[in-house]
């Protein structure tokens, strides 16, 4: 791959193929507020009358007559609108597995009703699109330049020229920021933010942000280290870009960091180890890439990952690589976290 090839990918093939780690899969293919910051309604924007408007987080805002009917939406920008209420007609990014189930980045979503307009990188059927005469494009974004997520390079103008966008970032920020983006955006498509069950999940995530704060600083030797498997390559991700990993960091998670040189080739986002050298670094417990992209530690067969100590110990737990921003969805890998830190035993 050309170093030009290598800097474009850096922040959305990079991404995809791995997530925030897994150059593997694309190589395969080729071929603070910016640091902070379901429901019974079943509403799409229609609940509220008269105009709308939204900023995003390019600065752009977006104005229509009325709230939009005709939402389509990144898969997990939709499932995260699904838990408050708004559903999307259409849906592109990881949606269904290869045996028709929900992807994990679907969350509660009853996928067969939604039009998937593209299931993998690159793909977004443009007349399928067009057909749902769309109101609004809503996706995430995973750099500074207002790329939107999945919306494949070679077809976004004739996609722009069929709905406005709105873009919500997750680049170099905490998750409490997209996390209140996306609840603003709820609101303003007509979602019932005073809905108990909407409340009662913001509060169970402060709470587990608090149990995860004090699980870091009770055992601050516990050193995590944050993975991701592909067949040719291990990818241990750096903390400093990605919002999930940023938090935990504020709330005084120990990482283990990749060397400065060796995220040069990936922007920062990661760095790449053939399956010999997965050992390099010593962790307590490892967190791991839980997207269909990735293979999971049950079916990794390489003799090396099983002998880490942290591996031997059971102290490998899955990471949302990819967060569902409703604070519903964000409370389990909170959670999950402290209790593998308030559990582990030093074995590094």
């Amino acid at each position: 791959m050309s170093n030009a090839t290598t800097a474009r990918f850096s922040r959305r093939g990079l991404l995809a193929a791995g997530g925030a780690l897994g150059l593997g899969a694309l190589l395969t293919a080729c071929g603070d507020d910016k640091k902070d910051g379901g429901a019974d309604t079943k509403g799409s924007g229609d609940t509220k009358s008269g105009p709308w408007s939204f900023k995003d987080d390019r600065g752009t805002t977006v104005k229509l007559d009325k709230a939009p009917a005709s939402i389509v939406a990144f898969t997990g920008v939709a499932a995260a609108l699904y838990d408050y209420g708004i559903e999307v007609k259409g849906v592109f990014g990881p949606t269904t597995t290869k045996d028709g189930k929900a992807d994990v980045q679907a969350g509660d979503m009853d996928v067969s009703k939604v039009t998937v307009l593209g299931n993998v990188w690159d793909q977004f059927n443009v007349e399928k699109y067009a057909a749902l005469a769309p109101d609004v494009l809503i996706s995430t974004m995973f750099d500074d330049a207002g790329t939107l997520w999945y919306v494949p390079e070679a077809s976004k103008d004739k996609i722009a020229k069929l709905a406005p966008s709105v873009g919500i970032s997750v680049f170099d920020r905490q998750l409490t920021g997209p996390l209140q983006r996306m609840w603003e955006l709820a609101e303003s498509l007509g979602a019932d933010m005073k809905d108990t069950r909407i409340t009662e999940a913001k509060k169970r995530f402060e709470a587990a942000s608090e149990r995860l704060r004090k699980a870091a600083k009770a055992k601050p030797e516990i050193k995590v280290l944050v993975g991701s498997a592909s067949p040719e390559l291990f990818y241990v991700s750096g903390t400093n870009l990605s919002a999930d990993l940023e938090y935990f960091k504020a709330l005084g998670v120990n990482f283990v960091e990749p060397t400065e040189e060796a995220k040069k080739p990936t922007g920062g986002w990661f760095e790449s180890l053939s399956w010999e050298n997965v050992d390099k670094h010593k962790a307590d417990v490892i967190l791991m890439d839980d997207r269909s992209s990735a293979i999971q530690p049950a079916d990794i067969t390489e003799a090396t990952w099983k002998q880490l100590p942290a591996v031997k110990a059971g102290q490998v737990i899955a990471r949302s690589t990819e967060p569902i921003l409703s604070y519903d969805k964000c409370v389990a890998p909170v959670e999950a976290l402290a209790e593998a830190i308030e559990k582990a035993k030093k074995v590094s």
